[in-house]
């Protein structure tokens, strides 16, 4: 599979459909999705960004560079004291990616190991990639593999990999993020609702890489889940623009990453965030919490990619830079916002319901 990352920065183990798949535009494809139609079946439309989508990208990259780089030591830290320098990095396309090639590089800088990095697709309600996971096996012990993603929103597809996993004997479902608000994971470099600033852009920060595709007409049964290259883009390719500025302020030292974030600190929330999404869904009628996406970077892509009803902000963050770019975004898209108490996240976005109208 084809990406503009370096060969050796990571493995791509996706089945190259670029030109096979039409895009559909955001309305459309959210109407198709809450009619039934799994998003695995079909890709939204992929633009250069326009000014708009760059202020709000670069106004996150100003935001959270130190934060992200910080989180980014901390979990590769505990990575390497809990796995050892035989861990195998495997993140979960697409916004995992960028993550791993930051705790490799990390993992470099600062213990001069070099790590394996490879790329699968795991796919809600569909699972996880049997012959990536079989090409893995076939390479390495399974106790070596260590799943990577961006973040945890309410937990959704760590419920997926758990439940793939036991079919691969002495394969952990332990997953490595950055951000994990919803506190459902120990490899995380922060419990805290931080935005890694990649969320704002789509392929244009992924290594012009799609989301993941899976359909039977593209992808057969010896096949690897599929994914678009979008060479078209180049000249709008951030990828290592992104790298380059998270590796920046890479702290030296578990210390500093500990305590140097440079972000306002929040106590971690008792209990799970799923237990929060639940109480949402309940409380605003929303019948399927899937439509609940909870946390600055869901609520970022909801707002980007989405068509969305709503946002939530918990109104100790309503002035705070954390959230400008939300509360900028949804006026624009002329979204409402409502001040309500949140425990794990500073904000939520909730999804139009449009099936029925």
């Amino acid at each position: 599979m084809r990406s503009s990352y370096k060969s050796g920065d990571v493995t791509m183990l996706l089945k190259d459909i670029t030109g096979l798949v039409n895009p559909q535009p955001t309305e459309e494809r959210e109407r198709l999705i809450q009619s039934g139609r799994h998003y695995s079946e079909m890709l939204p439309v992929e633009y250069v960004p326009t000014q708009r989508y760059m202020e709000v990208y670069q106004e996150a990259l100003r935001n959270f560079a130190k934060p992200t780089a910080f989180a980014v030591g901390r979990v590769s830290d505990r990575i390497m004291q809990a796995r050892g320098k035989e861990v195998v990095l495997v993140s979960l396309a697409r916004a995992g990616i960028p993550v791993g090639i930051l705790i490799k590089h990390f993992i470099w800088q600062k213990y001069q190991i070099e790590v394996p990095h490879y790329a699968i697709s795991i796919i809600k309600g569909k699972g996880i990639d049997n012959n990536a996971m079989k090409y893995l096996l076939k390479r390495y012990q399974p106790a070596q593999l260590l799943f990577v993603d961006g973040w945890i929103g309410k937990g959704a597809i760590l419920d997926e990999l758990r439940q793939d996993v036991k079919a691969y004997e002495g394969v952990s479902p332990e997953i490595a993020v950055v951000a994990d608000p919803a506190n459902v994971t120990a490899l995380c470099g922060t419990h805290e609702d931080i935005l890694i600033p990649s969320s704002c852009l789509n392929c244009t920060v992924s290594g012009l890489v799609s989301r993941t595709v899976l359909r039977e007409d593209l992808i057969g049964p010896e096949d690897f889940h599929g994914a678009v290259y979008y060479g078209e883009l180049a000249d709008a390719d951030l990828s290592y623009a992104f790298i380059d500025a998270i590796e920046r302020w890479f702290p030296d030292s578990p210390e500093d990453s500990a305590d140097r974030g440079g972000q306002t600190k929040t106590a971690v929330a008792s209990g799970y965030g799923i237990e929060e999404v639940r109480a949402l869904a309940e409380v605003f009628g929303v019948s399927d919490i899937q439509l609940i996406k909870p946390g600055i970077g869901e609520t970022t892509r909801v707002l980007l990619r989405r068509v969305p009803w709503k946002v939530l902000i918990d109104e100790r963050y309503r002035h705070h830079p954390e959230l400008s770019h939300i509360v900028r975004l949804a006026e624009e898209k002329q979204v409402p916002i409502q001040l309500y108490p949140l425990r794990h996240y500073k904000c939520c976005g909730i999804i139009k319901k449009l099936a029925e109208t």
